[in-house]
């Protein structure tokens, strides 16, 4: 039986969210809550990997559960069919309070949450009052000490957008690439609060927070409004952009097809991208 989960964190206290020895980490926690649940749960595969602080609202995985054992934890008494809200708050009873499932849905195998994925949805949250964010915001809003520019940032974005090698606000791994698809970068303003909205087919490792770095330096008048494009043409990580923080940073959502005959196709699709793309790039 495989499960959808729709997962939900508070990223401040996590060294992201891949296991990692000795370390607290959203997957561990997750996988530890499951198996107190179910015997095994197995392959757990999430939509993407956030680092280190980063939190997230609409984070999706999948699992493998045996059929009998999901008929006894997600039905009532074991009488009558299984309801995926039980096991929803049955996973609130072992979960810390800083990771939450809040949807669980039954698919079949063919969905991947990695693979069938089309989009990735970020956004980071900025505010730049001389006072910094609201103590209740502290934990997920960058505090900027200079005052930005909604236009200019707002001017560089349209540059980025498109399907580019973002060599230069990646941090590379082997045998993996760079070519992203930037489908939206939309910078607003609310009051003294600056939104960057990123969305793209995949991101590799720092990006959305390098796109951020580069706008920011636009936004203070630092840069000029073409230059986070002009760094389209490198090919390796600019030492130029400064990541900007992760608590800042919240992945929201992530789009499927909405039949399951395209989660395989769309699976397929995506492999056969990463396998025909230059073995120098980064993937993520």
């Amino acid at each position: 039986m495989r499960l959808r989960l729709r997962v939900a964190y508070d990223g401040t206290g996590f060294s992201g969210w891949a296991v990692q020895p000795e370390r607290r980490t959203v997957a561990g926690e997750l996988t530890a809550a499951l198996d107190r649940l179910f015997d095994p749960a197995t392959g757990l595969t999430v939509a993407g990997r956030t680092d280190a602080g980063v939190h997230a609202t609409g984070q999706v995985c999948h699992v493998d559960v045996p059929d009998d054992q999901w008929r006894r934890v997600a039905t009532s008494r074991g009488a009558g069919e299984p309801d995926p809200v039980l096991l929803v708050r049955r996973l609130a009873g072992v979960l810390p309070p800083d990771v939450r499932v809040p949807r669980v849905e039954v698919v079949d195998d063919r969905f991947d949450a990695r693979f069938s994925a089309l989009r990735r949805h970020y956004r980071y949250r900025i505010t730049d009052d001389p006072a910094g964010p609201p103590p209740l915001r502290r934990f997920d809003t960058l505090g900027w000490p200079r005052p930005l520019s909604l236009d200019a940032m707002a001017a560089a974005a349209p540059g980025l957008l498109g399907e580019h090698d973002f060599a230069a606000y990646c941090r590379r791994k082997p045998d993996a690439t760079t070519i992203r698809e930037l489908q939206r970068l939309d910078v607003t303003r609310d009051g003294d609060v600056v939104t960057v909205a990123v969305s793209a087919d995949a991101f590799c490792q720092a990006m959305v927070r390098s796109l951020v770095g580069a706008l920011l330096a636009v936004g203070e008048g630092r840069r000029p409004v073409d230059w986070p494009a002009s760094l389209l043409t490198r090919t390796e990580r600019s030492s130029e952009v400064t990541v900007a923080p992760a608590h800042g940073l919240t992945l929201v959502g992530v789009d499927y097809p909405s039949e399951p005959a395209e989660w395989a196709s769309r699976d397929a699709a995506t492999r056969r991208r990463r396998d025909v793309c230059p073995l120098r790039r980064r993937d993520g």
